[in-house]
C-alpha cells in the first residue's frame, strides 16, 4: 500500500489507497466534502495539507475551497492533535457540576496544558460546547466519537491511567459510555408505542392532498424554535417548481441545554424516519437527508441499522409498502462541530459540502434549498409529531395544547433539580408545574429555550410554555438562589463568541466584545460605562447581523441585567467613566455596519 509523506505530520504518512477507496465510496462527489473530510480524518487523525490537496484534485475543487471548509468546523484539524483527543463539555450546567476542576485535574495528571498537544503527541485536552448530555454530566468526548458521562474525580484518575497505558478507547469500561434516555414524563410522543409503517399506510390511504390538509388542520408548528407552520411549509415546498424535491431532518440540536432530539433518535428513530417518509409523500420527494450533529456521532451506527431494517420492511426504498412510484430513501450526514449549522440555510450549505455560512433569504429553502431544489427542513421532534398526526388526524392533534400552540412539547430539563431529564407536556403547561415535577427547590431563574431563548425570574413562574407566551426549542435550565446569574450570562456570552461563524463583522466583532466586557466585569475592573457599552452592543447586533445567531447573542445579557442587575452592580469598580480605547475602536466598526443597505440582514435562526 502506497503512502504519502506529510512533512508536518508526527502521526505518520497517510495512506493513498485508503483515501482513494473513501473517495470512490463517496462517488467523488464534491457535495460530500464534509463527509469525506470527516472520514479521512478518522483514518489518519488529522488532515495534512497534502491530503487536502489530493481530495481537492479528486473532487475537482480548489485547495483553497477544501482548506476553507476544513477550517470552518471545530472537529476538523489541520495539524496533529493528541491520539487521545479529550473534549470536556462546557455548558453552564457542566460548569455547575465542576467540569473545570475535573479538566484541570486531568491536565495535571497527564502533564499537558489545556488546548495544547503533549510533547509525545499522545493526548490533547480542551473544552467543547454543550454535548447534549446536560442531564448526566459532567461529560466529555474522546476522539469526537466516544462519550463519557457522569464524570467525577475517581473516573478522571482512571482515564488518566488508561491514557498513560495506551489502552484503546474501545476497551475502556463499557459503563462509562452508558447514556440513558432519562424520560421523567412521557405524553403523546414518548408514551405511545407505534407500529412501524402504520403512519405511512394511513397517509397512503388518505392520499397526498388529504394528508397535507390534515397537517394544516393540526396547526403543528416547528419544534426547532422558530415555530413556522409545518403544513404551510410542506405546501410551499410541494408547489415550488423543481426537478427534485428534498426532505431534510435537522438533528443538529446544538443549543446548550437541549437534548430531547438525542432521546428521540436513540429510542424513537422509527417515528422520526416515518414522519420524513410522510413528508416525502406530501411534497413529492425521493430523497431525504438527516443532518446529525457531530457530537451525536455515536448514534450513527444505530440509526443506520434502523434505516436498513426499514428498507428490508419495504418502508424505505422503491415502491414503499407496494405503492408503485412511491420511492424514497434517507441518508445521514454527520456534522463536524458548528452551532450555526442548526440554522436551516447553514445546514443546507454544509450538506452541499461547503462552509456552514447562512444564506441570504429570500429565496427560502422551500423554493431554493438543497442543490437549488425545493426543500423542506424540519426538526426531529416535528417529524415525530407528523407521524402521530398521520395516524390520528389533524383535528386530534389540534385538540391538545392551546389553539395557537397545538400538541405536546418535549423539554430537556437540567440544572438545579432533583430529577433532570426529559419531560413531555401539552403546550400551555406552566413553568411552575415543570419545576414542581422535576424537584426544583429555591429556584431564582429558569433559562427557557437555551442561551438564545429567555431567562425567566421567580415572579414569572406562572407563565406558560407556548408560542404566544414563552416559546422554546426545548431547553429548560434551572438555577437556584446559590447561582450567580452574571456568571450564567458570561458563560453564554463566551458560547456565542466561540460559535460565531465570522461571516459578518457585527457578529464576529460584537460577540467578542461582549465576552471581553463580561470578563472585565468578572475581574472587578468594570464600570457603569461597560454596562452601557453592553447595552449598545445588544442594540447594534439586533439590527445589523447577517443571521439569528448574532441577533440572539445578547438575549441572556439583556434578561439578566434587567432581572438580576445586582449581580452586575456588585462588580463595578467605580461609578466613573473609564475609557477602553481598544474595545471602543472595535465597537465603532460594529456601529458603522448598522448603516449598510442590506435588506436581508435580519435572518431568523431556525433550529
Amino acid at each position: 500500500m502506497s503512502t504519502v509523506s506529510s512533512p508536518a505530520s508526527t502521526a505518520g504518512p497517510w495512506q493513498a489507497e485508503a483515501l482513494d477507496a473513501l473517495l470512490a465510496r463517496r462517488g467523488r462527489d464534491p457535495h460530500a466534502l464534509v463527509q469525506i473530510l470527516r472520514e479521512a480524518q478518522a483514518m489518519h487523525g488529522w488532515l495534512p495539507r497534502d491530503m487536502q490537496a489530493a481530495i481537492a484534485d479528486a473532487l475537482g475543487l480548489t485547495l483553497a475551497h477544501v482548506e476553507g471548509v476544513a477550517s470552518f468546523y471545530r472537529f476538523f484539524h489541520d495539524r496533529p492533535v493528541g491520539r487521545y483527543r479529550v473534549l470536556f463539555s462546557d455548558n453552564i450546567t457542566d460548569r455547575m457540576l465542576g467540569n473545570e476542576a475535573l479538566l484541570l485535574d486531568l491536565c495535571r495528571r497527564l502533564g499537558v496544558q489545556r488546548g495544547e498537544v503533549r510533547a509525545d503527541d499522545r493526548v490533547s485536552i480542551d473544552f467543547a460546547s454543550c454535548t447534549g448530555l446536560c442531564d448526566q454530566g459532567p461529560a466529555l468526548l474522546v476522539n469526537h466519537h466516544h462519550v463519557v458521562t457522569r464524570l467525577d474525580a475517581a473516573r478522571v484518575a482512571q482515564i488518566a491511567a488508561l491514557i498513560e497505558s495506551r489502552v484503546p478507547v474501545d476497551e475502556w469500561p463499557a459503563d462509562w459510555f452508558a447514556i440513558v434516555d432519562n424520560v421523567q414524563r412521557a405524553d403523546v410522543l414518548l408514551g405511545t408505542p407505534l407500529q412501524p409503517g402504520a403512519a405511512i399506510a394511513a397517509a397512503l390511504e388518505r392520499g397526498a392532498d388529504s394528508m397535507l390538509d390534515e397537517m394544516k388542520q393540526s396547526n403543528l408548528r416547528g419544534r426547532g424554535g422558530a415555530g413556522f407552520a409545518t403544513g404551510q411549509k410542506w405546501s410551499l415546498c410541494r408547489a415550488a417548481p423543481g426537478a427534485e424535491h428534498y426532505v431534510v431532518c435537522n438533528a443538529d440540536e446544538g443549543e446548550p441545554g437541549t437534548f430531547k432530539d438525542r432521546v428521540l433518535l436513540a429510542s424513537h428513530a422509527d417515528p422520526v424516519f416515518e414522519g420524513m417518509t410522510v413528508a416525502a409523500l406530501v411534497v413529492g420527494a425521493r430523497r431525504g437527508l438527516v443532518y446529525l450533529r457531530g457530537e451525536y456521532r455515536y448514534l450513527l451506527e444505530h440509526l443506520e441499522a434502523v434505516l436498513q431494517r426499514r428498507r428490508e420492511q419495504h418502508l424505505l426504498g422503491a415502491s414503499i409498502q407496494g405503492r408503485a412510484g412511491f420511492d424514497f430513501d434517507i441518508e445521514i450526514h454527520v456534522g463536524a462541530g458548528a452551532y450555526v449549522c442548526g440554522e436551516e440555510s447553514s445546514l443546507i450549505e454544509s450538506l452541499e459540502g461547503k462552509r456552514g455560512t447562512p444564506r441570504i433569504r429570500p429565496p427560502f429553502p422551500v423554493e431554493h434549498g438543497y442543490l437549488g431544489q425545493p426543500t423542506t427542513v424540519n426538526n426531529v421532534e416535528t417529524y415525530c409529531a407528523a407521524t402521530h398526526i398521520a395516524l390520528n388526524g389533524g383535528v386530534w392533534w389540534a385538540g391538545i395544547g392551546t389553539p395557537r400552540s397545538t400538541g405536546t412539547k418535549i423539554h430537556s430539563v437540567s440544572g438545579d433539580c432533583e430529577r433532570p431529564g426529559i419531560y413531555e407536556y401539552p403546550f400551555g403547561t406552566s413553568i411552575t408545574r415543570i419545576l414542581e415535577d422535576c424537584g426544583a427547590r429555591d429556584t431564582q431563574a429558569v433559562q427557557v429555550g437555551g442561551p438564545s431563548g429567555v431567562c425567566i425570574s421567580a415572579f414569572e413562574f406562572g407563565r406558560r410554555i407556548a408560542f404566544e407566551d414563552v416559546p422554546t426549542a426545548g431547553a429548560f435550565m434551572v438555577f437556584d438562589r446559590s447561582r450567580d446569574m452574571f456568571e450564567v450570562a458570561r458563560n453564554f456570552a463566551h458560547f456565542f463568541a466561540h460559535e460565531s461563524c465570522g461571516f459578518c463583522t457585527p457578529c464576529r466583532v460584537g460577540t467578542a466584545l461582549v465576552a471581553k466586557r463580561m470578563d472585565k466585569l468578572a475581574a472587578g475592573h468594570g464600570s457603569r460605562h461597560d454596562v452601557e457599552v453592553l447595552f449598545e452592543l445588544d442594540k447594534l447586533m439586533h439590527t445589523a447581523t447577517h443571521c439569528g445567531l448574532g441577533g440572539a447573542a445578547c438575549n441572556p445579557l439583556r434578561d439578566t441585567i434587567a432581572k438580576f442587575r445586582p449581580a452586575y452592580e456588585q462588580r463595578l469598580k467605580s461609578l466613573h467613566f473609564e475609557p477602553a480605547f481598544d474595545l471602543d475602536a472595535e465597537l465603532s466598526i460594529a456601529r458603522a455596519m448598522t448603516h449598510r443597505d442590506d435588506p436581508a440582514s435580519h435572518l431568523e435562526t431556525e433550529r
